[in-house]
């Protein structure tokens, strides 16, 4: 194999010195060297833009320049490649001098030129010094384009924790530039004393056992309150103890933030299933109440004005009952309701007279109903929970009194305006506004105030659902919510629901259901009350009723008088054999059967569907005419069949 080559350039203009140290170079054997040969400096920089070395040899003292600038030109063109200093005896010092500055060795001339073994030890100890420098200079260079621009905090702290590099990250977290932390610790800075207390026994735990060390914290920043992860890693030297520790930190605040919404939307998949057990009981419990109160004045002889209005409240209480337990299950899951084309008006003179009557008299409550407002697609219901729960927070906004106003009004969202409001489109809505006088509301939870069990309210007097109910309720009808706010002067929500121009309101018809002719009814239900109030309901107005309280015993049952029963009112949960299994097994025996699949969870509806083609819902609770009116249309539709 051929030696390796050695390209050396020569900067020298002693020619007596240049034929001494090419006679030396010449003994080489092991290499092949190539040596360029210049007498001035301004020849030497010539030769260096030309192409590269792997060693310079320079004297200090030439035609065209002297002392220390002779080095510092050719290390400022070529810092990367070795130069040894050639020099006389008694210029030791100036040759001292330039390795100070960046030279690799100096070579006093004459013992230079009387040994190739010196020269060449030399020649190769600067390379590999010079090889090592520069590998060290790329992963420094490697190190500091990674760290600063690294989105992570990055710091090296000494054993008397003071900062000895970090990177530009920290500056926008702590307001501070990367120069004010070099050589000063977090206590020198003025940290917060928590922060600085955390800091010192982690980083001395680091130091003491040689162990990485993950911990997390919070720091105050220009932006507010961030969370942040660290983790501190041992830099050893060669005698295996801790020179220094380097930390990274991260800022997690949206990760923090997104944990909380997954354990908020875990907690709310439990309220849902919570909800929906509990609305299964809470309804078969209404449901022979409101039934009751409708059939007493029926059963009774004539009532005077208080029994009258005894049974009204029943009616009422039982009615508001249900709702609640609707309005719950829409929160937990999201149910539509009963949405028909409505009028508001009633729905707004209904609120005026509720608050007028509960809120304090230091509350003047100002509520303006326009004529010839629009009418929208929606749940009478979930629209007062709506605007029942605007109203009260601004109530609660005002506990020294103060002026609660709504104001709703027809508005069509042109493309400039749907630009502007967040998820609105180009259309007719109706726009209300509730407006309050009250403490306010602080821009930095502004944001927050729709998040589910966020309250500004004291423990146990909110439950943090009041607004992200609203705000479910108006995104489910594909309209939105504006809030402005002031500190100690208001604040002001705006709802939009879509709407249609149309102005006059469609009341929904009043069903007269006729009395029965002896029609053969088959109730199943696994609650006593409801099987009897059923009955006594549907025997008072001319039909004939067998009952079962479950799905085996209602398949017995309809066997038995198959070609009697006119239609089956069935419950889609009990026990032993439920609804959608009874309803599947009616329909082997009489594909024509006439199902009302009942559940006070409407969930159930799509599932009784499922299972009878043709099966009639009717949601619990329901009342007596609630049940007599959708039975008289299923009769009626078999009739005209």
């Amino acid at each position: 194999m051929a030696n390796p080559l050695l390209k050396i350039l020569l900067v020298e203009d002693n020619p007596g010195d240049v034929l001494l140290l090419q006679e030396t170079l010449a003994e080489i054997t092991h290499f092949s060297v190539e040596l360029i040969y210049v007498e001035r400096l301004d020849q030497a920089l010539h030769h260096l833009k030309s192409g590269p070395f792997d060693v310079v040899l320079l004297d200090l003292l030439l035609p065209d320049s002297e002392g220390l600038e002779t080095f510092l030109q050719i290390y400022d063109q070529v810092p990367l490649t070795p130069i040894v200093v050639l020099t006389g005896i008694a210029d030791e010092t100036l040759a001292l001098h330039a390795m100070q500055a960046g030279a690799q060795d100096y070579l006093v001339k004459g013992k230079a030129s009387s040994s190739s073994d010196v020269l060449m030890r030399s020649i190769r100890y600067a390379i590999e010094r010079k090889r090592n420098e520069t590998t060290l200079y790329q992963r420094e260079q490697e190190f500091r384009t990674l760290t600063e621009n690294a989105p992570d905090i990055i710091a090296r702290f000494d054993r008397d924790l003071r900062h000895l590099y970090v990177n530009p990250a920290i500056e926008p977290v702590t307001g501070l530039l990367v120069g004010d932390f070099l050589g000063k610790t977090n206590r020198d800075l003025g940290m917060p004393e928590d922060f600085v207390a955390q800091w010192e026994t982690v980083l001395r735990q680091v130091f003491q056992t040689g162990e990485q060390t993950p911990f997390q914290f919070e720091f105050l920043t220009p932006s507010g309150i961030q969370h942040f992860q660290a983790r501190c890693v041992p830099e050893f030297g060669l005698d295996r103890s801790v020179l220094s520790v380097l930390s990274i930190t991260r800022n997690i605040t949206e990760q923090k933030h997104l944990e909380s919404q997954l354990l908020r939307a875990q907690r709310l998949e439990s309220l849902g299933t919570l909800a929906s057990g509990i609305a299964h009981d809470l309804n078969n419990i209404l449901t022979p109440i409101m039934a009751t109160a409708q059939l007493l004045p029926l059963t009774l002889p004539p009532l005077d004005e208080q029994n009258q209005h005894l049974l009204t409240l029943l009616n009422d209480s039982a009615s508001r009952g249900a709702s609640l337990v609707q309005q719950i299950l829409f929160f937990a899951k999201g149910t539509a309701g009963n949405r028909i084309t409505l009028q508001i008006t009633h729905l707004l003179r209904e609120l005026r007279q509720l608050v007028n009557q509960t809120f304090p008299k230091a509350i003047d409550v100002q509520i303006y109903i326009p004529e010839r407002l629009w009418m929208i697609v929606g749940d009478a219901t979930q629209l007062h929970q709506v605007l029942m729960n605007l109203c009260i927070n601004a109530r609660d906004a005002m506990p020294n009194g103060g002026v609660l106003s709504l104001f709703p009004e027809n508005l069509w969202i042109d493309e400039q305006y749907a630009q502007m409001t967040l998820e609105a489109e180009v259309g007719p809505y109706l726009a209300i506004t509730i407006s309050d006088t009250g403490t306010g509301i602080a821009p930095d939870i502004l944001d927050r105030i729709f998040d589910p069990f966020f309250s500004t309210k004291e423990m146990g007097k909110g439950t943090g659902l009041g607004l992200s109910t609203v705000l479910g309720i108006v995104k489910s009808y594909g309209g939105c919510v504006k809030v402005s706010s002031e500190v100690d002067k208001g604040t002001q929500f705006k709802v939009f629901f879509p709407a249609t121009e149309a102005t006059d309101s469609v009341v929904p018809e009043n069903l007269c259901f006729q009395e029965g002719n002896g029609e053969l009814i088959l109730v199943v239900d696994d609650e006593p009350s409801i099987l009897s109030i059923c009955k006594e309901t549907l025997q008072l107005h001319n039909y004939r009723v067998l009952t079962a309280t479950d799905g085996i015993n209602a398949i017995a049952q309809y066997a038995q008088h198959k070609t009697e029963v006119s239609v089956v009112l069935m419950d889609m949960m009990m026990p032993e054999l439920g609804g959608e299994g009874a309803i599947k097994t009616l329909k082997l025996l009489n594909p024509q059967v006439k199902i009302i699949a009942t559940s006070g969870i409407t969930a159930n509806q799509g599932v009784a569907e499922a299972a009878g083609a043709e099966a009639t819902f009717l949601s619990k609770p329901f009342s007596a005419d609630d049940l007599l009116n959708i039975l008289h249309g299923v009769l009626a539709k078999e009739s005209s069949v």
